[in-house]
């Protein structure tokens, strides 16, 4: 006997139906950061977003449960992007001096930013009025910082770093703190002096980078990319990279 034909269509296997969602998240995500990159963070709204995509703002909840939710989502995606893009550039790198993979992994990060200066801004510009980030951002934000440690650490294990900078000083209570970060970063054979230089690299390329991109340096040089390799070559010179 023919079974009667059922009028409901079969559920969507579960497969399926995760594909779906991640397609209309990240639907979502890319409307987001157009809207980012022309309004601003503190100006994005779910339901701009979602008016934007055809979709009425209630099914958005069952995506993002608050705007908070969707900029953490955005900055992760942004972190990872970048980290993603030094990590390659050290790993291409491998087998050059360190003071060239220094320079080079720089000069990516400085790509990558130009490229996606509203990610970048998101990442490292003015704080968004309200919005604390949450611990979820913490390993993706650290990718692109431990892709320039790994050069420092390459170069030590190989036996191709040198002592720092003359004149560094370092106190008892900063040589202290840094007992932890050594720890966390596997730098077990790396000097506190040279762990100061260190930070201090990392901060200046994102200080000076963060400068040119949001017009600070405008006209301060002719060419502003020169000055960003020089500057990246000063940096290994004064961390010991050979």
């Amino acid at each position: 006997m023919a079974t009667p034909h059922s009028s409901t269509p079969p559920p969507r296997p579960a497969g399926a139906r995760a594909r779906a969602h991640a397609e209309v998240r990240g639907a979502i995500l890319a409307t987001a950061s157009a809207h980012l990159a022309e309004h601003g963070a503190a100006d994005l709204s779910l339901r701009a977003v979602a008016r934007d995509l055809g979709m009425v703002s209630s099914a958005m909840y069952r995506y993002f449960a608050s705007r908070d939710e969707l900029l953490t989502a955005l900055i992760v995606e942004a972190y990872d992007s970048l980290g993603e893009h030094a990590e390659a550039a050290v790993a291409a790198s491998a087998g050059s001096p360190p003071a060239e993979r220094w320079v080079t992994t720089a000069a990516a990060i400085r790509g990558w930013a130009f490229a996606h200066p509203h990610d970048y801004a998101l990442l490292y510009g003015t704080p968004i009025p309200g919005y604390a980030a949450p611990d979820d951002t913490v390993v993706p934000g650290t990718r692109v910082s431990r892709a320039l440690v790994t050069i420092v650490r390459d170069a030590a294990t190989d036996g191709l770093l040198g002592p720092p900078a003359p004149g560094t000083s370092i106190s008892t209570t900063t040589a202290e703190s840094f007992e932890a970060l050594r720890d966390e970063l596997a730098l077990g054979a790396v000097g506190d002096d040279t762990l100061l230089v260190l930070l201090l690299a990392w901060t200046q390329l994102f200080g000076l980078l963060t400068f040119e991109l949001f017009g600070q340096t405008r006209n301060f040089v002719h060419d502003d990319e020169q000055l960003f390799v020089d500057a990246a070559a000063t940096m290994a010179r004064n961390l010991g990279l050979a």
